[in-house]
């Protein structure tokens, strides 16, 4: 690949440890001559860090490689930002599993070396495209790496969905909420709810229920060109929810529509990812 001429950092705004990572990382490469900016609400209140900032709704316009630094919340946040400018992410681990990361922070110095040399690989992920109609603050489009869940808003009560497959009545959900994930994503809540684990390499949707009061209770593996629709059939409201960050509510009627994105989330790697090998050691198992 070709060397970044500028790098844009996404820190977790609330982890010291992410922040001044994100100030090494700006000194190796400023004095390697490549430029450096970040989200002005990313700085964390910090001098060193807010000579780089740049106006939020520009950050992801010119840079060529977007560095997160944080857990997977953080990772999926960066893809958020610059998804649609096509700009590769490399994920440095600066929380708990960190499952989407590809470098510890031990290991930064070594792989800005091969960024500024241009010795790494992009790797695309398969992303959601996400339509809703309300008339609320959940309206508009949106686009996830790993899920779009839609749950009940309200302790003590379900949510219930309507279902179309591809513009055709399927069946009623009554659940705690139904989640449509990518094979990114199912190792994420899906994997929690006892979806299928799917290899990133694949292109597929997921539809599983959560906790639903149903006697169909299993996940549905779908082609990425289905359509899925969702449908709020009673007066209790449901929230949606995408990668992990509340969108908004939404109200009897309101509809979801969920179906492989055009544009993939595109990921910074130095090798090739054994998928099979990163499950084995995220998830603790054991050698026989």
């Amino acid at each position: 690949m070709t060397p970044p001429g500028t790098v844009g950092l996404v820190p977790h705004r609330e982890r010291s440890a992410a922040l001044d990572l994100a100030a090494h990382i700006a000194e190796r490469l400023r004095a390697a001559g490549t430029a450096v900016v970040l989200s002005a609400d990313d700085t964390g209140g910090r001098a060193d860090l807010a000579e780089l900032a740049v106006a939020p709704d520009s950050f992801a316009r010119d840079i060529d490689l977007a560095i997160s630094l944080g857990g997977d919340g953080t990772m999926l946040r960066t893809v958020d930002l610059v998804a649609g400018a096509g700009v590769p992410v490399l994920g440095v681990n600066v929380g708990q599993l960190g499952y989407l990361a590809e470098v510890e922070p031990g290991g930064i110095d070594q792989a800005l070396e091969l960024v500024m040399r241009g010795k790494f690989r992009v790797e695309e992920r398969m992303t959601l495209a996400v339509q809703v109609q309300s008339r609320g603050e959940a309206a508009g489009s949106w686009i996830a790496m790993n899920e779009a869940v839609i749950e009940k808003a309200r302790h003590g009560h379900v949510v219930r969905l309507d279902v179309d497959i591809n513009g055709r009545f399927f069946t009623s959900y009554a659940a705690d909420g139904v989640i449509v994930a990518t094979p990114t994503g199912s190792t994420a809540y899906s994997f929690s709810a006892r979806g299928p684990i799917v290899s990133p390499r694949h292109r597929c949707l997921l539809l599983t229920p959560v906790s639903p009061h149903m006697l169909f209770d299993r996940s549905l593996v779908l082609d990425p060109d289905e359509e899925l629709c969702f449908r709020v059939t009673d007066g209790r409201a449901a929230v949606l929810i995408i990668d992990g960050r509340e969108v908004g509510e939404l109200a009897s009627a309101d509809s979801v529509v969920c179906t492989g994105a055009p544009t993939p989330a595109r990921i910074v790697t130095f090798g090739t990812r054994d998928f099979h090998q990163i499950l084995k050691t995220k998830f603790g198992l054991a050698d026989r």
